[in-house]
């Protein structure tokens, strides 16, 4: 397998699946500040042009969570999903569609909120406008770990899902209320980011601390 990924990207979530795992797989470094991801041979691979890309096999895959969860289900011995039919599995479902589809858009509107506006007064409004959502969906994740019963996301057992929200809870280490600060997710954060197979991550992605 290869991953094509930058570092610190959303192609984290599934470099720290495949360290989970531990199947053999090669890391294949897109040089965002060279503009690579938008050069013809990437877009052969992603016409979106963005980080990560899954090639295994014959298989190119992208999309971060559709990678997590063809990782999670071609890989079942990891245990990084709860098992199919059962009502775990589909809230596992729920969360991970949550990150992706609510959490991590908005966090791209605050991190590039010229996308949707043109004056610097109307840049700094939709960025304000994207920290104060943010604010409130850290809230509920504050709120669904003060339930869960154990010390991941989903339980007792670590899934794709705390790989996910680490991914995306590191990027609001510059916010002025970042997800370290808050009372369930600034201990269940330092438990994910604890685990050796995050560890390397951080390390092959070359990146120093603080890591949150």
């Amino acid at each position: 397998m290869q991953l094509h990924y930058y570092p610190s990207n959303a192609s984290m979530a599934p470099h720290l699946v495949l360290e989970e795992i531990g199947a053999p797989y090669e890391l294949v470094r897109v040089e965002r500040t060279l503009n690579a991801h938008k050069s013809a041979a990437y877009l052969a691979l992603n016409p979106n042009g963005l980080i990560p890309v899954l090639v295994d096999g014959d298989l190119v895959l992208y999309e971060t969570a559709a990678i997590c969860l063809h990782l999670a289900d071609t890989h079942p011995s990891a245990a990084l999903a709860p098992a199919f039919g059962t009502p775990a599995r589909a809230h596992f479902y729920k969360w991970l569609m949550w990150l992706t589809n609510t959490l991590q858009s908005s966090l791209i509107v605050y991190f590039y909120p010229e996308r949707w506006a043109d004056t610097p007064e109307a840049i700094a409004q939709v960025k304000a406008h994207a920290e104060a959502k943010i604010d409130g969906l850290l809230d509920q994740l504050d709120t669904e770990l003060a339930r869960v019963d154990g010390q991941w996301f989903m339980g007792a057992s670590f899934s794709v899902l705390d790989a996910y929200v680490l991914t995306l809870c590191r990027w609001t280490r510059g916010f002025g209320r970042p997800a370290r600060s808050l009372a369930q997710l600034g201990p269940y954060l330092q438990r994910v980011l604890a685990r050796p197979a995050a560890q390397r991550v951080f390390e092959r992605e070359g990146l120093k601390p603080p890591y949150l």
